[in-house]
């Protein structure tokens, strides 16, 4: 049993270390692509499509950092501090995740987007 608790601790790891790389990886393509833009696009513009870009692979990864903790709290390490951890991350991801979902598209998550319907 205690292999399986280690291949479990060694998957939580594996998935958060992919979590920290979606952010850091996400970044670093995110100031790329706008400092490419900046040439050809308006500031404003390019500004505004780089912050949106930093956003979503934050957002990824911390789908990936969420993934990970929950691995290692539910299969290796069950104590009432773990879970009282991984309750503090999911409540600051649901933070960032409302905040970020108002920066990117400028709109409230359950706010429903306007479809425009064209008939010829």
């Amino acid at each position: 049993m205690s292999l399986v608790k280690d291949w479990f601790d060694i998957a939580g790891y594996v998935v958060e270390a992919a979590g920290v790389l979606t952010i850091l990886v996400g970044s670093l393509l995110a100031t790329w692509w706008f400092l490419t833009r900046q040439a050809s696009t308006p500031k404003l513009e390019a500004y505004r499509g780089g912050r949106s870009d930093v956003g979503r692979s934050i957002l990824l990864g911390l789908e990936f950092l969420i993934a990970g903790d929950i691995i290692r709290t539910v299969t290796v390490t069950q104590t009432l501090e773990s879970v009282s951890v991984l309750a503090v991350i999911v409540l600051i991801r649901l933070f960032l995740t409302v905040t970020l979902e108002l920066e990117i598209p400028g709109r409230w998550p359950w706010q429903r987007v306007e479809i425009r319907r064209c008939f010829a």
